[in-house]
């Protein structure tokens, strides 16, 4: 799907100073990458490419911030770009257009779940409006060769809003009950629950059995891959 994009030069179009100040402004930046590869991103944001990129998980779409001149604030409850209320996802694409893996939403915030409602909750105000931003994810292509593809702005339908809240309140409701070991990645339509954790040893508190409080796991919302390449197939052509 990345093949037939204009290709760009990023040096020729110095880093922007300032954060977007409106969608237009955002998409016009974003668009001016679109067929660029991530070796002249980087180039043009002057970050080095990390050496071993299996192990720089989340190096794409820090690149993608800062080639933008986006700076979200770290652990923050709301969208990167909070003045217009916009988070930025970049999603890697297999040569046909299919995701290639599912996308990190947010941490799960098991201490104060009880507190959320769907209409509040992190979930929501990271997804209400999204620019995604995909890139080419051929296996065999080195890292620093893979392109950026032209970017598109997305809010879920009221069908996508209401799959979502149905998965995030049965999270909810398995948390607040005790049960949070019994979340698993087989758990929902669209957002799916899954170890979020620098290393095995990372505890959080969670509600146990009893009202008794209980350590584990941290763990995040993921969107599934099968839920984003609806997004793409029915977005992404007519963003191109």
């Amino acid at each position: 799907m990345l093949q037939t994009l204009r290709v760009h030069h990023p040096e020729r179009h110095p880093p922007p100073v300032q954060s977007p100040r409106s969608e237009a402004e955002l998409l016009g930046r974003t668009r001016a990458f679109a067929g660029c590869t991530l070796a002249e991103v980087a180039a043009s944001a002057g970050v080095a490419l990390p050496a071993e990129p299996a192990r720089a998980k989340g190096f794409v779409g820090t690149l993608v911030e800062r080639a933008l001149f986006v700076c979200p604030k770290p652990g923050a409850a709301g969208p990167d770009l909070a003045e217009l209320g916009i988070e930025i996802k970049t999603i890697p694409l297999a040569a046909g257009g299919q995701p290639r893996e599912s996308t990190f939403v947010c941490t799960l915030p098991l201490g104060r779940l009880e507190h959320d409602t769907w209409e509040t909750s992190a979930v929501r105000k990271k997804l209400a409006r999204v620019l995604w931003v995909p890139v080419e994810h051929d296996r065999a292509l080195a890292f620093g060769a893979r392109r950026l593809g032209a970017a598109w702005l997305w809010s879920p339908s009221e069908a996508e809003d209401a799959t979502l809240r149905a998965d995030w309140d049965a999270v909810q409701r398995l948390v607040l009950r005790g049960a949070v070991e019994t979340l698993d990645a087989r758990l929902g339509t669209a957002l799916q629950v899954r170890p979020k954790a620098r290393h095995g040893g990372m505890r959080v508190r969670a509600p146990g059995e009893g009202e008794v409080p209980t350590s584990t796991m941290p763990r995040g919302f993921y969107l599934r891959a099968t839920f984003t390449a609806a997004i793409v197939r029915a977005c992404y052509p007519s963003a191109q």
